[in-house]
C-alpha cells in the first residue's frame, strides 16, 4: 500500500530485529522495506532505499547509531530518525539528539508505543519515551542562559499553550481538541514559533521555551 510508512530497521541482533518488525508489521500502516546488522550497512541502505523512517540501535558494529544519524539526517533530512534503544544513559540520548535523531525510544516500550514513535516522526514530529523526555526537560532547565528571556522576540499566550501541551509529548490533533482549535491552527502555531526561536523542530522549540523561563512542565 502507498500510504504505509516505510521503515529501515537496523539492529546487530537478529533476533530484536524480527521480534520489532513483528510489532511495527502488525499495526497494518507500517511496512519494513530493509534491515541492517550494523550502522555502514544502515547507511548504505538508506541511499538506496530512501526509508520515510530509520529506526536505529545505537550500539551497533563498524559505525554506531550517532555516527550514522548525522550522514543520514545531513544527506538526507526528510528521513526521520528514530533511536530505539537498551540505553537511556544522559550520554546517548543528548549525544543522539544532538546528532539530529528525530525520537529516542527505550526498547522496554510495548509493540504499540514504538508503532506509534515511528507513525510521529513521520510527521515531523519528535518522538520521546516518558524516561527520556524528562531527562530532556531537566537539562534545558538547568542549562538556561541568564537574561535570555529578553534576546528574542516573545510568544503569544496561544503559542505558548501549544508549546506546553506539545512538551507533553501530545500529537497535534490531541493539542487542537484541548485547545478547541483544529490541528491546522496548531500547525500553524507551531510555525510561527519555529520561527520566532530560530528552531526546526518540536523538541528544539519546547527546550528553547524551556531554557528561556517561558514554560514550566509540572
Amino acid at each position: 500500500m502507498s500510504d504505509r510508512i516505510r521503515v529501515l530497521l537496523a539492529d546487530d541482533h537478529a533476533v530484536v530485529r524480527k521480534g520489532i518488525r513483528e510489532f511495527l508489521e502488525e499495526a497494518g500502516d507500517i511496512e519494513v522495506i530493509a534491515e541492517a546488522g550494523d550502522g555502514r550497512e544502515a547507511m548504505r541502505l538508506v541511499e538506496e532505499v530512501l526509508p520515510d523512517v530509520a529506526v536505529l540501535d545505537i550500539r551497533m558494529p563498524e559505525v554506531t547509531g550517532v555516527e550514522a544519524t548525522r550522514p543520514i539526517k545531513a544527506h538526507h533530512p526528510a528521513v526521520r530518525v528514530l533511536i530505539l534503544s537498551s540505553y537511556g544513559g544522559d550520554p546517548y540520548v543528548f549525544a543522539l539528539l544532538e546528532a539530529g535523531a528525530d525520537g529516542y525510544v527505550l526498547k522496554t516500550a510495548s509493540g504499540d508505543e514504538i508503532a506509534r514513535a515511528v507513525r510521529t516522526v513521520s510527521r515531523g514530529e519528535s518522538a520521546l519515551s516518558p524516561e527520556i523526555a524528562s531527562k530532556v526537560v531537566r537539562q534545558a532547565v538547568s542549562g538556561r542562559p541568564e537574561g535570555a528571556a529578553d534576546q528574542i522576540e516573545r510568544l503569544t499566550g496561544r503559542e505558548l499553550d501549544v508549546l506546553r501541551l506539545a512538551a507533553r509529548g501530545m500529537t497535534n490533533r490531541a493539542i487542537g481538541r484541548e485547545l478547541d482549535i483544529s490541528h491546522r491552527t496548531v500547525q500553524g502555531h507551531l510555525a510561527n514559533t519555529y520561527g520566532k526561536l530560530a528552531v526546526n523542530s518540536r523538541t528544539e522549540a519546547v527546550t528553547e521555551a524551556l531554557r528561556r523561563g517561558w514554560i514550566v512542565i509540572e
